[in-house]
């Protein structure tokens, strides 16, 4: 039996319709990955910068940014460093010196914040013990060479509980876990159903 033009066109456009709605949903599908995966970019916090100090570094005045102030050991936070004039055509190093600092931390080129492009920072870091601490900038650019040093930056006690008690409350969860599970595999006794099997 053959199917009339009326019902083969009927046909055609019902196949055409389910394409189209194909084709809208994987478009809509392609739409929405593309913005989930741009949305973790976005949610970074922008550096707030709550206390500034100046350094004079030869031709240069470079005005050194903290996230937090007063500052306190363990404590991550926020630096930017900006000269004047901003950082284009410029380069340099960061030395700090201070109590309880690692080799490698003590020297490092300065480098733009990952979350403010157009500075030169440091993201997240964290000063190790309680004291003094310098910042010298060398600096070379448009003006010639030039260093500075910002001296004496107070760094007070680590916020909280003392680091010895910290680890001692996170390590109670675990120690009962091995404790249950160690109790457990005595009143089991799995050495003896293992024998009475064999």
């Amino acid at each position: 039996m053959r199917s009339s033009p009326s019902r083969l066109l009927a046909a055609g456009f019902r196949s055409v319709r389910g394409h189209a709605r194909r084709l809208v949903l994987g478009v809509a599908a392609v739409l929405a990955l593309v913005t989930m995966s741009t949305v973790p970019a976005a949610a970074y916090a922008p550096v707030g910068i709550v206390h500034t100090e100046r350094v004079e570094a030869g031709p240069y005045t470079v005005t050194v940014g903290f996230s937090e102030w007063p500052l306190r050991a363990m404590q991550s936070l926020d630096f930017t460093f900006v000269p004047e004039g901003g950082i284009a055509r410029k380069s340099g190093v960061l030395a700090i010196d201070g109590p309880g600092l690692d080799e490698d931390d003590r020297k490092a080129p300065l480098a733009r914040h990952p979350r403010k492009l157009d500075v030169w920072g440091l993201d997240v870091k964290a000063l190790p013990e309680a004291g003094r601490y310098d910042f010298t900038f060398d600096i070379d650019g448009h003006a010639g060479h030039g260093r500075g040093t910002l001296r004496d930056v107070p760094v007070l006690e680590q916020p909280g509980p003392p680091l010895a008690l910290s680890w001692t409350v996170c390590a109670i969860p675990p120690a009962g876990m091995f404790a249950y599970l160690a109790v457990g595999w005595r009143r089991s006794k799995p050495a003896g159903k293992v024998a009475a099997i064999v």
